[in-house]
């Protein structure tokens, strides 16, 4: 368990000096009228994506957030909820928690919408969260999963209990939407076994098809992939490689719903479109197809389509972007 002491001392440090290099993308500063975001949350902005979505907020909801940061996100999820406790915000270091809440005081400052209860921020981890069975809509994280350890070769199986937090605070049907970096192939021990690595955000990432196998045996049996694009170049020589090794993030949203008989839908931006002589194309499973109309399928479905073998079937491969809309 060594390793949790070496993350909170990376963010107890990040949360004493801002970093700006700490995990972050380049993303450009969304605007939401009526929000004032103040400068030292951005500074402070230590994710990987984002976790924010408009489709999945609603008034009165409940979020739970993990790992609070400098309280970006918790701010711009309560944009959303406005009302007293309706963010959660867990972080089990409490130098990033006092920062938060001073951050979050300094945005009701130039927010008159905002008041700081919106916002209840809880001492506690990911592994354990504070919070009752099934009370949230909504549960998040920003680049934190990836420095847990998994069960099997690594053997205590962090990534795997958190998961199961997650689901076990949300309601039926309620969503899961993470960011986490992601490797394009396994990364070798010597980098997965260095600590601050991990803590950084960097050598604990999964490849993307057991990262989404994580999500599915946690119990969530719906995925979307809603981006997916680089985010670092390990190189051969600094990282001791025989080759350079790009890392991604991946931002996905999960749901807490039972898997198909037939295994978990899984969207990633595919397409299936119907060009032939009918008005619509039914393929007797549910899914029909209307003439010259690109239709999102999961990826389960689009195999499914593909082997039929029709020349007035084509579907796209997966354009790791999805904005709902689909049939499984």
């Amino acid at each position: 368990m060594s390793y949790h002491s070496t993350v909170q001392d990376v963010y107890r440090k990040a949360a004493e000096t801002p970093d700006a290099s700490l995990c972050c993308v380049p993303q450009t500063q969304r605007y939401v009228p009526g929000l004032v975001i103040p400068s030292i949350m951005h500074q402070m902005n230590y994710g990987c994506g984002t976790t924010v979505h408009s489709q999945d907020m609603t008034a009165d909801q409940r979020v739970i957030y993990v790992g609070v940061g400098g309280g970006l996100e918790a701010l711009q999820l309560a944009y959303f909820t406005r009302h007293p406790g309706g963010v959660i915000a867990v972080d089990p270091v409490a130098e990033m928690r006092d920062v938060a809440r001073v951050n979050l005081e300094k945005a009701a400052e130039v927010n008159d919408w905002f008041d700081p209860s919106f916002v209840d921020i809880r001492d506690g981890d990911a592994l354990n969260l504070p919070v009752d069975d099934g009370v949230a809509d909504v549960a998040a994280q920003n680049c934190l999963f990836n420095i847990f350890k998994t069960a099997g070769d690594e053997g205590d199986g962090d990534l795997e209990q958190a998961l199961a937090e997650m689901h076990r605070v949300l309601k039926p049907a309620g969503r899961l939407v993470m960011s986490d970096p992601i490797a394009t192939r396994p990364i070798p021990a010597h980098l997965r076994d260095d600590e601050v690595l991990r803590a950084l955000c960097i050598s604990g990432c999964l490849e993307y098809h057991d990262y989404l196998a994580k999500i599915v045996d946690a119990g969530f049996g719906s995925i979307e992939v809603r981006s997916r694009r680089p985010y670092r170049m390990l190189d051969r020589a600094r990282y001791g490689l025989d080759e350079d090794l790009l890392l991604e993030t991946v931002e996905v949203c999960a749901y807490h719903v039972a898997a198909a008989d037939d295994g978990p839908c899984i969207f990633t931006g595919r397409y299936a479109i119907y060009t032939g002589g009918e008005e619509a194309f039914d393929d007797g499973l549910g899914h029909v197809l209307v003439r010259d109309i690109p239709l999102p399928v999961c990826d389960k479905t689009a195999g499914a389509l593909g082997r039929l073998g029709r020349e007035d079937l084509t579907v796209s491969p997966s354009t790791w972007h999805y904005a709902g809309g689909g049939c499984c």
